[in-house]
């Protein structure tokens, strides 16, 4: 093989490992992908494996429950942008900083609180999370999140035998100083003597007089983000 055809492929190799660190470093997507009930069982049943579970109360499911302290529960939004230079991605932040119980009595949940503290959004870009503190969000002038429930949720047989339900909570949604009424597709699984709850809405920014972040690195933002959220609840004692 000659020199030049040696050259010309040698440089073809460096421009595609270029191109392909380019890729791999600033226009792939790194976002974490949207919670699922069978993920968060998967992580919670491998992380409890060979340790104490939490015991069985006296009524199954029935009773009063309150977040465990795991560090494994979440609040947070995700919503697609278009960056300068980078294209489409998809901005998550979460924030563990929630507090939350419910009741379940009757076969229905009768009470659930959720309160979240969004000063305590994380995503992966700290200028992201900084902008979110003045704009969009202005998590410094509206810190705090919460949902009510608003109905009961007669939960389908079998919930409390540990199989996996779906349901859908309507409540009261307070976000950026506002309050909406809000359905939330939800799904739960009594795991280990705790309920593991994922679930996940659209919120429309211009329903909760959110404006959309302006940057001269951000061209846009879409008008609707999703609110998702990651519960996990142990007996009250």
């Amino acid at each position: 093989m000659s020199r030049a055809r040696i050259l010309v492929i040698a440089g073809l190799v460096a421009l595609l490992l270029a191109a392909g660190a380019v890729w791999w470093f600033v226009f792939r997507d790194t976002s974490p992908p949207a919670p699922t009930l069978e993920g968060a069982v998967a992580e919670r049943t491998s992380t409890t494996e060979g340790s104490a579970t939490t015991p069985q109360t006296d009524g199954g499911i029935e009773g009063e429950w309150v977040l465990a302290d795991d560090g494994t529960s979440y609040v947070g939004y995700r919503v697609r942008e278009e960056l300068a230079s980078i294209g489409a991605k998809t901005a998550v932040g979460r924030t563990p900083l929630v507090e939350a119980a419910l009741v379940v009595e009757g076969g229905a949940v009768t009470t659930v609180q959720v309160d979240a503290d969004l000063t305590g959004l994380q995503s992966d870009d700290d200028r992201r999370d900084g902008a979110i503190r003045r704009q969009a969000l202005e998590t410094a002038t509206f810190p705090d999140a919460a949902f009510t429930l608003t109905a009961p949720i007669t939960l389908p047989a079998g919930a409390a035998d540990g199989e996996p339900i779906e349901v859908s909570g309507t409540g009261d949604l307070t976000l950026h100083g506002v309050t909406r009424t809000v359905e939330v597709p939800l799904q739960a699984q009594l795991v280990d003597g705790r309920i593991v709850v994922v679930g996940s809405v659209e919120i429309a920014f211009a329903d909760y007089d959110i404006d959309k972040p302006t940057s001269f690195a951000v061209l846009s933002v879409e008008d609707v983000g999703v609110m998702e959220l990651l519960l996990v609840f142990e007996p009250s004692a």
